[in-house]
């Protein structure tokens, strides 16, 4: 599992100063934790694990030499500045099921003959125990042709005993669908030709 290295943050720093000097900040909490602890990384060891890991990874995070088995909460990312500005993790306890997220990931999809993929749901939600936790989906949609579907229940998690869906089972989660070219209003034909004259 891979390990993200922070160390815990002084509050008399202000965030944007921290973000100047490199550092992404965060907060980590969990049910035997008291409060939540501010801690504070390196921007360049946060972009080498969110390379492997994101939204629903299950990580090591070591905070000044105590490592902590944490799940990522949640990535706020700010588009502006190109950069996260804060992560938020949830410190796992091994018989306590906890919330998360799963990543659906499209495999195959190049060696669809007709049609387009559509993907209706990008992340699903379930509930399991820290040893069960699952953060990436990869469907085999390379077989499916228009007008297949695939919904939440017939995903492998979906027939995991250890894993309790909280999304709904008949929900569609890829598709693939008929390519179909726009039609071109007629008085706008006629007006680009009149322009050409």
């Amino acid at each position: 599992m891979d390990t993200l290295k922070a160390e815990k943050r002084t509050m008399d720093v202000k965030a944007k100063k921290l973000r100047r000097e490199g550092y992404v900040i965060g907060n980590m909490f969990g049910k035997k934790i008291e409060g939540s602890i501010p801690v504070q990384m390196h921007k360049k060891d946060v972009d080498t694990i969110l390379k492997t890991s994101g939204r629903g990874s299950q990580i090591m995070l070591d905070v000044d030499g105590q490592v902590y088995d944490v799940l990522i909460k949640d990535i706020a990312y700010n588009p502006l500045a190109g950069r996260i500005d804060d992560i938020d993790f949830q410190a796992l306890v091994s018989n306590e099921k906890v919330n998360s997220v799963a990543e659906v990931v499209p495999v195959d999809h190049e060696k669809i003959a007709e049609g387009v993929l559509q993907v209706e749901m990008g992340e699903i939600y379930y509930r399991a125990l820290p040893a069960d936790l699952v953060d990436k989906i990869r469907i085999d949609v390379g077989r499916m042709k228009i007008g297949d579907v695939i919904c939440v229940k017939d995903l492998e998690i979906a027939s995991n005993p250890k894993i309790e869906l909280l999304a709904d089972p008949e929900a569609p989660v890829v598709s693939v669908t008929a390519i179909r070219n726009a039609p071109v209003p007629e008085n706008e034909t006629e007006e680009g030709e009149a322009a050409e004259e």
